[in-house]
């Protein structure tokens, strides 16, 4: 086979230069069922030889777990990957399967600490405020995450599931290099807010779930009926009952395409995705997740997928008709609070 190097973009007017499409690693840990270790590992480095260079995970997935699985492929390759964590999502020790936000500083500080342990690294290349508390002003959030900067244990810093608003208000304490939020052909939420005020200040988007947690690309139809136990995705409400049958017939445009281009349902939603970028004059870098070689192969070939404007009108309504939030909670999304 031969390998097509990604096309890049920069992170933020300052950030570093990325592939053009990112890799999501907490499925290889956490949330998706069972996981093999050997597969994903030959995830990671088939993905580095297409171009892919920055890889995404958290100190939430699989409570520190995943950052741990990763370690050895970043210190392997450490000059040639961008590494992406963040830190917000507390884990109580008497309950493991809750999520406090926390957005203090000390806090902060006991979780960038833990992280780079965990990575087995000096510095974290890209430090996400993963979810928002709205009870500490971001300002001074991101106050402590620029002294982070300043003392030399982050490179440069991001926002998850933030509103336009808060961007701004973050912009003003310290450069951001990017926002990760939920975009995909499902979730259009933050076209209102969250994108023109990333355009305004030179921040890129990192998309996560651009391919719907899978439900785009038919491998499902029903989460309660077609994923194990464990899977993160029947707790989902547009991904099961009466929702997920609503929401699998919103499918058919997408074949209509991926038919046209000989392509996957997979790669016309990641193709979607990539275009963002030329629709709404920003970086735009998607991180789907997976954890075969085989599929980042699929999805990095979507970034030579190009949708006609035609095709780009046909895909137009489906967000509207999505049935379900995409949490069970969206308090603490930035749809949540816009």
């Amino acid at each position: 086979m031969t390998d097509h190097t990604l096309p890049t973009a920069r992170l933020g007017d300052a950030g570093p230069e990325v592939g053009v499409q990112g890799l999501g690693c907490m499925g290889m840990s956490f949330a998706y069922g069972p996981t093999d270790a050997d597969a994903s590992r030959a995830t990671l480095e088939r993905a580095l030889e297409l171009g892919v260079t920055l890889y995404d995970t958290a100190d939430a997935y699989g409570a520190g777990e995943n950052e741990r699985f990763l370690s050895p492929f970043f210190k392997a390759h450490r000059d040639e990957v961008v590494i992406a964590t963040k830190f917000a999502l507390s884990i109580p020790p008497d309950d493991p399967t809750k999520r406090i936000i926390r957005n203090d500083e000390p806090y902060i500080r006991q979780a960038v600490e833990a992280s780079l342990r965990r990575l087995d690294v000096d510095v974290i290349d890209l430090y996400y405020m993963h979810r928002r508390d709205p009870d500490v002003p971001i300002e001074e959030t991101v106050a402590v995450m620029a002294d982070l900067v300043r003392e030399g244990k982050v490179k440069h810093l991001g926002l998850s599931e933030v509103t336009g608003d808060e961007l701004r208000a973050a912009q003003g304490v310290h450069p951001i290099a990017a926002v990760q939020s939920e975009w995909s052909l499902f979730s259009r939420d933050i076209e209102a807010g969250v994108v023109p005020a990333a355009r305004e200040l030179g921040v890129a988007l990192v998309p996560y779930s651009p391919l719907g947690r899978g439900f785009l690309t038919g491998s499902f139809a029903d989460a309660e009926k077609d994923l194990t136990a464990g899977d993160f995705r029947r707790q989902q409400p547009r991904f099961t009952g009466d929702n997920a049958t609503a929401n699998a017939a919103l499918l058919a445009p997408v074949r209509t395409v991926a038919e046209a281009h000989g392509a996957t349902l997979g790669q016309i939603a990641l193709a979607w995705a990539q275009q963002r970028a030329r629709v709404h004059d920003l970086p735009v870098i998607p991180i789907p997740g997976t954890r075969k070689p085989a599929r980042v192969e699929e999805n990095t070939a979507a970034t030579r997928i190009v949708l006609t404007e035609e095709e780009l009108s046909l895909l137009e309504p489906i967000a509207g008709k999505v049935a379900g939030d995409r949490y069970a909670d969206m308090t603490f999304t930035s749809a949540g609070r816009e």
